[in-house]
């Protein structure tokens, strides 16, 4: 039996992580074949070339190479060049794709338009806070996609409050936590508290990249300074986004300069997580990190005001403290108390997660 084509998309290193699992579910189906292709949201080795080796996906087919730009200028670029790909290769069966970034939305609107059902994996996310470019792109994806794949129960009571159809919607689980379980024997090899001269489980692990947080020399001055107070305390490690480092120099604010804070370089996926895991606590922006955090019991300050990811502070080890010294100092310390919330666990997140969505689209799709 011939397979039928089916198009993923990826553009970042979260997709990335998204996209390995299906990739390798998909390898061993007799239904699909998965045609990768990379938008090329995120352009660099270190965020982009580096997290296709480590978490093993195929060559994509193309790079539309679309680099930075405002949110307008990639969705025109991204659809344009996915428009004539289409046009000039042949058309899918489906799209897939994952999370809640600028190639997601993009490609999705394309799909809608040249008639391709759509599969959203991660639907039913929500802020409600529209200032969030992610936002609006979950908002969009979800009201033009066909199946509507979710990782929580969150998801299922947004999706079902919007009066989606229930037909169209599935609980599948959490690929991100797929891609954790597959990675771990790699993972628990690497001695990456070694290679930075901090000892397990006394260091804090920091890392930032949100516009509200980093795009106001006000408030990134103003972390910055609390980071460089708390390795007074305890050695910090911050993996500094390009985003990040790019503000700094806008902003002429200088590296800190503390002894016990050591600013390195965007981290592949396995070092990434070797961090995670062996750190006391994280201080994040990022919403995978909530996830991973909550998964591997390693307290986690979310950085943000609000979450996409409401069951990473009910059942994980999340919190949201914002940007404000005062909340992220007095979670700081009941963390150094020892005075913080235990996981449990949430519900599907066991590693199955691709192999559920494979079957989702054998029913819709076959």
């Amino acid at each position: 039996m011939t397979k039928q084509l089916i198009d993923g998309i990826v553009g970042t290193r979260p997709n990335m992580m998204k996209m390995a699992p299906l990739a390798r579910a998909l390898a061993l189906d007799d239904t699909f074949t998965l045609r990768l292709i990379h938008t090329g949201q995120h352009y660099d080795d270190a965020m982009s070339s580096v997290f296709l080796r480590q978490l093993g996906l195929p060559e994509p087919a193309v790079n539309f190479q679309v680099g930075s730009g405002t949110q307008a200028v990639q969705t025109g670029k991204i659809m344009a060049a996915y428009e004539d790909y289409v046009r000039s290769t042949c058309q899918p069966r489906g799209l897939v794709v994952v999370g809640d970034v600028t190639s997601t939305m993009a490609s999705a609107l394309t799909a809608v338009k040249l008639g391709i059902p759509i599969a959203h994996v991660e639907a039913g996310l929500r802020s409600f806070d529209r200032t969030m470019p992610e936002e609006i792109n979950r908002l969009v994806t979800d009201a033009i996609s066909d199946l509507l794949l979710v990782s929580d129960p969150d998801g299922l009571l947004n999706l079902a409050r919007e009066g989606q159809a229930s037909e169209k919607i599935h609980f599948v689980g959490n690929v991100m936590i797929d891609t954790l379980w597959h990675s771990m024997p790699t993972i628990e090899q690497i001695d990456i508290t070694q290679r930075y001269g901090v000892i397990p489980h006394q260091y804090a692990y920091v890392t930032l990249h949100r516009p509200t947080n980093v795009d106001d020399r006000v408030i990134l001055a103003r972390l910055l300074a609390l980071f460089e107070t708390c390795s007074q305390v305890m050695p910090v490690v911050v993996a500094l986004h390009p985003r990040t480092r790019q503000r700094m120099l806008d902003f002429a604010l200088p590296a800190p300069s503390s002894p016990d804070m050591h600013i390195i370089d965007p981290l592949g996926y396995h070092d990434n997580i070797a961090l995670v895991r062996s750190a006391r606590v994280v201080l994040s922006d990022s919403g995978g990190i909530q996830e991973e955090a909550s998964v591997l019991q390693v307290p986690c300050l979310t950085l943000r005001e609000t979450t996409e990811r409401p069951c990473t502070v009910e059942l994980g080890t999340s919190e949201l403290v914002g940007n404000t010294p005062e909340r992220i100092t007095a979670a700081w310390d009941r963390v150094m108390r020892g005075a913080w919330k235990t996981a449990t666990a949430i519900p599907l997140w066991d590693g199955h997660s691709a192999e559920r969505i494979v079957r989702c689209l054998r029913q819709a799709w076959e």
